[in-house]
């Protein structure tokens, strides 16, 4: 049975963020903050894919085209904000979140499922921005009428 794309490609975001993060983990740099919002890119990377192959398919209806992007980028961020809710508990929960707070827009001590939930609608909102962007990109491969 073949997966989705949407949802093939959302696993691709997961994977890109996560190893994204864990790596600037290992390397010291997760105290940065502009680094960690470096990782829209792999959203741009996982919806322009999605993109890429409706249009290899035929498929060049706009709405039809932006629900699809539109649930790659939010199967990608459910995904990643599920592994840093795992991967939070795992280092500590709410002791290791009020490190992450530090450096973050967070006030006083979010617990971890606080956390989670502000990134899940800061990603969704990422997620409609990325793919408005995507789909004015791609906007003369698509029939509007």
């Amino acid at each position: 049975m073949k997966l989705p794309k949407e949802l093939t490609n959302g696993f691709l975001i997961f994977l890109g963020i996560g190893i994204y993060f864990l790596l600037m983990n290992v390397l010291g740099l997760s105290h940065l903050f502009y680094l960690r919002t470096l990782n829209v890119f792999f959203i741009f990377y996982g919806v322009n894919r999605t993109m890429q192959m409706n249009l290899r398919e035929g498929d060049t209806d706009f709405v039809s085209n932006a629900v699809s992007a539109i649930t790659t980028s939010v199967v990608g961020i459910s995904f990643s904000v599920l592994g840093l809710l795992i991967y939070s508990y795992a280092r500590g929960g709410d002791a290791y979140v009020a490190t992450l707070s530090e450096t973050f827009m967070f006030g006083g001590n979010p617990s971890v499922p606080t956390y989670c939930i502000c990134l899940l609608f800061e990603g969704l909102a990422s997620s409609v921005i990325v793919t408005l962007l995507m789909m004015l990109y791609w906007n003369n491969k698509y029939v509007a009428d």
